[in-house]
């Protein structure tokens, strides 16, 4: 298909009528104007109906595997420049991975930069967008900067640096999602390059075969990639191949069933390849070294330094299978991880604990466990459970489970945590000695646009006549507290304290008085016959603030 790409126009303001300089490898649909100073860089989609026209404000710049969707126009001002990232002045500057969806508007002077995605009727002018946000649909970004990972919902306004400041960050389900959107542009790109060459189509359709049901309408199971079997599923392989495009790497990680619980995952070989044949053998290989433990595949943002994609692809029980639908399949949320329910935790009679957790990782929750005996339950002194560092709903329900089974006759409850302004958001007891879920609890409510106020529990506040800690400790602690520090402890046996080489107790997350409490009770308990002290922690400075010995071996 020709493509129409013509010269700038003469004007007062341009004369050396610049023309379009496009990448040998993007595809740019003959149904598309492109015109003036316009760079298309290597794998890019320009779509039908698109208008690009570098005739008033110029240069334009469009990075590596960013795709144009049908009806998008990019124009822009005479006056006016962004910088772009090679330090060059431009009038519209897109960056690498990004994505510009159907009927957007982008109109210089503005800045779009990597790994964006640009919702449907969305328009940016005069304005920065940074690197990984996600822009949702009908939206509107003028004269501000979008600090980069953030998150603009459907039909904002935002028009003042104070409204761009306060949005909310991109989470893994919005990187996904913009991920796969890139991979399938990249797929239709090659496919719309591939549409006049009959040899490649027939590659295309031998690709797909193997992608389509047997005789008996099940999904096949095994994926044939260039012509050698993977144990590895369709959706994985496809999921692989999509990253790669994208210029990311791809690593893997494995964790027998104890490490699972606490997320202790551990890395396997590192994979330096490109190849997608030979990043799936290396897959392989891990699975197969690590065959009765879990794996997880990973996408990597070299250049960000993030992770894109977490992908559990081995449980115990073997590879995770394709479903009839070709997606991977995934445990049920109320599936207990072991084969001993436990029958306290709500998420095993019922849906409620899973959607729960749903809603509060969709807000950007963190989520936490606490456990407590009948004592400590009537004392309010909780103690804290392993932190839940993934953010996947599968994930945290298995380690909810563990967690539940692990303290079965005792209190269990499951909190939600607001990490930007450090603070519950909810509390819910999910299991009682009596191995009922709490029915006289009130469950927690979510909303979608707003946190929910912290929960006060009755019990919150403790006296020194409850706790072995002396009244002035108790005081330090809660001054400390009221200042906005942390609280850490430390042990050390005789030995070690001779050499000032003490060992740091499980972290103290919580801010609350009685909870600290509780956990620098646990850890004088569980080095008895040593030395611990207690530290005050500034988390802003970064710097001790105290240090004060709070049991001696004697």
């Amino acid at each position: 298909m020709a493509v129409r790409s013509l010269a700038a126009p003469p004007t007062p303001w341009s004369k050396n009528l610049a023309e379009p300089k496009i990448d040998s490898s993007a595809y740019v649909h003959s149904f598309s104007n492109i015109i003036g100073d316009v760079r298309i860089a290597a794998n890019v989609l320009v779509a039908p109906g698109t208008s690009i026209r570098a005739d008033e404000g110029f240069p334009f710049s469009i990075g590596e595997n960013s795709n144009i969707q049908d009806g998008v126009v990019i124009h822009g001002l005479e006056e006016g420049r962004v910088k772009g990232d090679d330090g060059q002045s431009y009038s519209v500057w897109i960056g690498k991975n990004t994505s510009i969806t159907h009927l957007s508007l982008i109109h210089g002077p503005a800045y779009v930069g990597n790994n964006c995605f640009i919702g449907f009727r969305s328009t940016v002018f005069n304005a920065k967008v940074g690197d990984g946000c996600i822009i949702m649909m009908h939206t509107l970004i003028q004269d501000v900067e979008i600090p980069p990972g953030k998150y603009v919902p459907s039909g904002a306004i935002i028009t003042n640096q104070q409204q761009a400041d306060r949005l909310p960050d991109v989470n893994d389900a919005d990187l996904k999602f913009s991920t796969h959107v890139i991979g399938v542009n990249q797929s239709l790109k090659a496919g719309y390059q591939c549409s006049e060459n009959a040899a490649c189509i027939a590659s295309v359709h031998h690709e797909g075969d193997s992608q389509r049901s047997n005789g008996n309408g099940q999904s096949s199971m095994n994926y044939s990639y260039n012509g050698s079997s993977s144990s590895l599923n369709s959706s994985i392989v496809q999921q692989i191949k999509q990253l790669l495009a994208q210029g990311y790497k791809i690593g893997s990680e494995h964790a027998d069933q104890r490490r699972f619980r606490t997320s202790s995952w551990r890395s396997c070989t590192p994979i330096d390849s490109s190849n997608p044949n030979e990043v799936v053998a290396a897959l392989e290989a891990c699975l197969k070294e690590h065959a009765g433990e879990y794996v997880r595949l990973l996408g990597i943002d070299t250049q960000a330094k993030r992770r894109v994609l977490e992908e559990i692809i081995q449980r115990p029980d073997g590879p995770v299978q394709a479903s009839s639908t070709g997606k991977v399949s995934r445990p049920s949320p109320a599936a207990p991880v072991s084969s001993r329910p436990s029958a306290g935790v709500a998420s095993s009679t019922g849906s409620n604990l899973s959607e729960q957790i749903g809603q509060l990782l969709a807000q950007g929750c963190k989520i936490g466990l606490e456990n407590a005996d009948k004592r400590r339950f009537r004392t309010g002194s909780w103690r804290s459970g392993p932190a839940i560092e993934s953010t996947r709903l599968t994930d945290v329900l298995a380690q909810v489970e563990a967690f539940a089974q692990e303290h079965s006759g005792e209190y269990v409850r499951l909190i939600g945590i607001d990490p930007k302004a450090k603070r519950r958001v909810a509390e819910e007891i999910i299991q009682r000695p009596d191995s009922k879920p709490a029915q006289s609890t009130p469950k927690s409510t979510f909303t979608p646009t707003s946190r929910v106020a912290a929960y006060n529990s009755p019990t919150a506040s403790v006296s020194s006549a409850n706790s072995s800690l002396s009244s002035e400790t108790i005081a330090s602690i809660r001054s400390l507290l009221a200042q906005g520090h942390k609280i850490g402890t430390e042990h050390a046996d005789q030995r070690h304290f001779r050499t000032s080489s003490w060992r740091s107790c499980a972290p103290i997350e919580s801010t609350r008085d009685a909870e600290v409490i509780a956990a620098l009770e646990a850890c004088m308990q569980e080095h008895s016959g040593e030395y611990v002290r207690l530290i005050g922690i500034d988390p802003k400075a970064k710097r001790r603030v105290m240090e004060e010995i709070i049991q001696k071996p004697n």
